[in-house]
C-alpha cells in the first residue's frame, strides 16, 4: 500500500476528450518526509510514518522534537502512518512527492468532515418535523417529538436519535480516480469531492 499526505485546496472542473465537464478536487499532495519506519521484528508490523507541512520548532513539544530529530526531518504539522511500504521509501528523512501517482490511478481519500456544531434532529437525522400540525405553537415545527414512554421503562433508550454534535468525523471516500498530476506544483487533481473544508488535511492511499 502506497500513499501520501496532503491538503485540500478547493474544487474545480476539467473537460475530457468528449467535452464533458468533470467536477474535480485539487489537493496539495506533499512533499512529505519519512519520520518513522516500523518493522515486524521491533513493532509487530511493517509501516512507514509520513509527515506533511513544516511547523515552527518552538511550537513543537520536546518529545516530538526528539522524534523528528531522530528522523533527521524538520517538525511537521500532520503525521500519519501507512501499513506496508510499497512505493514509499523506507528510509528516515526520505522525501515522498506527488509523482508517486499517475493519471488513472484509483485512490481512497480519508479526511475529517466539516464540523457543524450542535444541530437539531431535522438537520442531523433528516426528521421531517411536524408539518402544520403544531396547533399554533410556533416553536414546535422542528421539534423531535416524543422520545419514550412514561412509567415504563422510565428512561430514554441508548441510541435514540436526538439533537447533538454533528460533523468533524473521519470519513473515507473510496474508488476515486486521479484525473491529473502536476509534479512541479505538488498538485493532485481527483475526480469528485472529498471530505473536509478547504485547507483541511487528507490522507491519500493508492489501491493495488
Amino acid at each position: 500500500m502506497s500513499g501520501i499526505l496532503g491538503k485540500k485546496i478547493g474544487m474545480t472542473s476539467l473537460f475530457n476528450e468528449k467535452g464533458e465537464s468533470i467536477p474535480c478536487t485539487v489537493i496539495e499532495a506533499g512533499p512529505c518526509f519519512v519520520t518513522q519506519v516500523k518493522t515486524k521484528d521491533r513493532d509487530g508490523y511493517d509501516a512507514v510514518q509520513l509527515g506533511f507541512e513544516p511547523k515552527r520548532e518552538r511550537l513543537v513539544n520536546k518529545p516530538l522534537q526528539g522524534h523528528f530529530a531522530k528522523a533527521k526531518a524538520k517538525p511537521v504539522r500532520f503525521v500519519r502512518e501507512f501499513r506496508g511500504s510499497n512505493g514509499i521509501p523506507a528510509e528516515l528523512g526520505a522525501e515522498v512527492r506527488v509523482d508517486l501517482f499517475h493519471q488513472g490511478d484509483v485512490v481512497n481519500v480519508t479526511g475529517r468532515s466539516k464540523g457543524r456544531g450542535f444541530q437539531g434532529v431535522v438537520k442531523r437525522h433528516h426528521f421531517g418535523g411536524v408539518g402544520m400540525t403544531t396547533h399554533g405553537a410556533s416553536d414546535r415545527v422542528r421539534a423531535p417529538g416524543s422520545i419514550g414512554a412514561s412509567s415504563f421503562p422510565s428512561r430514554v433508550f441508548k441510541g435514540t436519535r436526538m439533537g447533538g454534535r454533528m460533523g468533524f468525523e473521519q470519513v473515507t471516500i473510496r474508488n476515486l480516480r486521479v484525473v491529473k498530476v502536476i509534479p512541479e506544483s505538488n498538485l493532485l487533481i481527483i475526480k469528485g469531492s472529498i471530505p473536509g473544508a478547504i485547507n483541511s488535511y487528507v490522507q491519500i492511499v493508492k489501491q493495488g
